[in-house]
């Protein structure tokens, strides 16, 4: 699903919020999603799930064309738990 997909689908269900506000309600919730993931907190939405920040630690990594080593710094990856409520929504049988 697009982000303009989910802001015509609120917009379908509450018609009174104009789409901008949507637009702009989505954005602000992102931008703090996004805030805090940096900071290194994590982000519990409960019954969707769990977003983490994890480290790669700084490493030597071999260049596979020339076998030479390289030296990578830490980076950073974001882990998704799933929530219990959303795993059985979608492990649901049908």
């Amino acid at each position: 699903m697009l982000k303009s997909n989910l802001i015509s689908a609120i917009h379908t269900k509450y018609p009174s919020l104009n789409p901008t506000e949507i637009e702009l309600i989505s954005n602000l919730f992102f931008k703090k999603i996004i805030l805090a993931l940096t900071e290194g907190k994590n982000i519990e939405i409960r019954g969707f799930g769990t977003l983490t920040r994890k480290i790669n630690k700084a490493k030597f990594v071999r260049n596979p064309k020339t076998n030479e080593k390289i030296y990578k710094d830490k980076t950073y990856k974001i882990h998704f738990k799933i929530g219990k409520i959303l795993h059985n929504i979608i492990n649901e049988k049908k």
